[in-house]
């Protein structure tokens, strides 16, 4: 601030300055002066103009998405909101694991798996007050205006534990991987680290070989009854510009090296793409398709990019092919064996405040 303040007072200086210098110029050359002040008017009243516009333009766009959230949700029961626990309560302790999501306004949904997990941590930590963070500022706003339910954003959430007197504060995410978001929590929870005596991290799901092993392992025991031969069994990831998208290609790699040859890997916003998964599996001699979800929620995306009517869906487009079509709407957090994966990394993170 005081380094702030100086440039300012340096700035204001200088400005003086010319200004002193400039009064003999000024009185050679009132016209130029007088255009020039003109011009900046002009300039200054078309840079608010743009500001304003660009403004009123990002406020209609949310207000878009938020509409189009709630259309899409009309073909949707997202459960009963009452029966989640937010986890935005106060006389935290000095102990608290804040478990930051994406989130979803699937209500049922965020229950199962977002819940489930925060119930796990809560049950495998009791030294520790188990709060709630979400990441998506507009899952957020839709909940609360929908439901009336506030749920935290992670700025809302360190305020909550820096009021509260937190000394020791564990943040484990419930991402998949350490992508463009998780590094943006990282940024977001440094601005407040001074407020702490401890922050630590606990990794995303999928960090090393062994979770990796013991994701497949648990998506594949989780779909058993399926692997019947004729039946190609696809799950959908979300999909990242970031170089950890690679990690749906590793998942595939692994379950075809272990003989998993009828599981297959894709997702809705990057690569492998659904034209890449149906070309793998037209290659075989399949009769029926499993969908689902390779993300903790089972939220918009599944509802409407995996198992929605529109002809752009996964699921309309296999059965375009003329597969017979199950859709498995559930989210990994409901899976036990990934929720012992987050407690585990939680422990890892808690276990290094002592070293």
């Amino acid at each position: 601030m005081k380094k702030t303040l100086a440039l300012l007072m340096s700035l204001a200086v200088v400005t003086a300055t010319f200004a002193s210098c400039g009064e003999s110029a000024e009185s050679s050359s009132t016209s130029e002066a007088s255009s020039s002040v003109e011009t900046t008017t002009v300039a200054e009243e078309t840079t608010e103009a743009e500001t304003t516009t660009e403004e009123e333009t990002t406020e209609a766009e949310t207000e878009a998405e938020e509409e189009e959230a709630e259309d899409e949700e009309e073909n949707y029961e997202t459960g009963d909101a009452s029966l989640d626990n937010i986890r935005n309560q106060d006389e935290i302790g000095e102990n608290e694991l804040l478990v930051v999501s994406f989130g979803t306004s699937y209500n049922d949904s965020r229950r199962l798996t977002i819940g489930a997990i925060e119930d796990a941590l809560e049950s495998a930590f009791p030294e520790y007050s188990v709060r709630r963070g979400f990441t998506a500022n507009i899952i957020i706003d839709h909940v609360n205006k929908r439901d009336g339910l506030l749920i935290d954003d992670v700025d809302a959430a360190l305020s909550r534990a820096e009021e509260n007197g937190v000394k020791n504060l564990v943040v484990q995410p419930t991402h998949l991987m350490n992508g463009l978001e998780y590094n943006d929590l990282i940024a977001e929870v440094g601005s407040h680290a001074d407020a702490f005596e401890n922050v630590v991290f606990g990794e995303p799901l999928l960090t090393s070989d062994d979770d990796f092993k013991r994701v497949e392992e648990a998506i594949v025991d989780w779909t058993s009854e399926y692997d019947d031969g004729k039946t190609a069994i696809c799950f959908m990831g979300h999909g990242t510009e970031a170089d950890s998208n690679a990690v749906y290609q590793k998942m595939q790699d692994m379950l075809t090296a272990d003989g998993h040859e009828n599981y297959f890997i894709g997702t809705v916003e990057a690569t492998p793409s659904v034209d890449d998964v149906l070309a793998l599996v037209k290659a075989g001699e399949y009769e029926r398709v499993i969908l689902e979800p390779l993300m903790v929620v089972a939220g918009d995306h599944a509802n409407n990019d995996m198992a929605g009517d529109e002809e752009d869906s996964w699921k309309s487009i296999f059965e375009a092919e003329g597969y017979e079509v199950q859709c498995l709407l559930r989210g990994l957090g409901e899976n036990e064996a990934i929720r012992q994966l987050y407690i585990e990394h939680a422990q890892k993170a808690i276990d290094s405040i002592s070293e």
